[in-house]
């Protein structure tokens, strides 16, 4: 399991702030746990996160390298808002069997179960990452890069970023991407005959880049092509990769 950190977000201004940075709609939070990410002016990835609404104050639920910059970042928009970001004690405990009670439901899809926010930390045994390549779900430090434009790894589908919310951080790109444009390049699933690692390089028949493989699981991965060259043979090494 990906290491975790949980913040709190408290302060009477808590949702103002976080709706004019976050690429969702933190009002939603009235009606449970949110997804969203942060993003550079230029539109690309700096961190996604889980907010979960908690009484007075909202938990920011990261992948651990990304918080003290992704904590940092947020802080240098909080000017005179009313809001305050602090660490907490508490740890992340996920599953996907019954949910515990005090568990929220994971909301970037059903299939990956419930968040328990408390003094333990662990998981009741699902495989991760064959969940993750089954629904094409992409993660921090494996799909989810300095390069990453949300909507091609997947970020509309995942419920992580609304289109009439507003004005936030990168904005412009994104809705440009979203309203203007088709997408020629994105995550996907694929399956995979051979050997592959993670990273490599995959390839059209002819030799011309065609994409990465990241995570697999199996005979499946999640790659992220180019669109136009991905209905041929590909290969990942000695892999042949096909489009699932």
């Amino acid at each position: 399991m990906t290491d975790r950190q949980i913040y709190s977000i408290f302060g009477p201004d808590r949702i103002d702030f976080l709706q004019g940075l976050i690429t969702n709609d933190a009002r939603r939070l009235s009606q449970g746990p949110v997804y969203a990410a942060l993003l550079s002016p230029q539109g690309k990835y700096l961190a996604d996160f889980l907010l979960i609404p908690r009484g007075d104050e909202v938990l920011l639920d990261i992948a651990a390298p990304l918080a003290e910059g992704t904590v940092r970042r947020l802080s240098m928009y909080k000017l005179r808002a009313d809001v305050a970001i602090a660490p907490t004690a508490l740890k992340l405990r996920r599953g996907t069997g019954p949910a515990p009670e005090g568990a929220v439901a994971d909301p970037r899809h059903p299939a990956l179960g419930w968040r328990l926010y408390g003094p333990d930390e662990g998981d009741d045994g699902t495989d991760w990452d064959a969940l993750r390549v089954a629904h094409c779900i992409p993660e921090s430090g494996a799909e989810l890069t300095s390069d990453t434009y949300i909507l091609e790894a997947g970020f509309e589908r995942l419920n992580g970023v609304d289109f009439r919310k507003g004005c936030y951080v990168g904005q412009e790109v994104t809705a440009r991407m979203k309203h203007k444009t088709e997408l020629k390049k994105g995550l996907t699933r694929v399956t995979l005959e051979g050997a592959a690692d993670p990273g490599t390089p995959i390839l059209t028949a002819d030799g011309r880049p065609a994409g990465t493989l990241h995570t697999r699981s199996g005979d499946a991965g999640i790659a992220y092509l180019r669109f136009d060259r991905a209905e041929g043979e590909l290969y990942a090494g000695t892999a042949r990769v096909t489009r699932a």
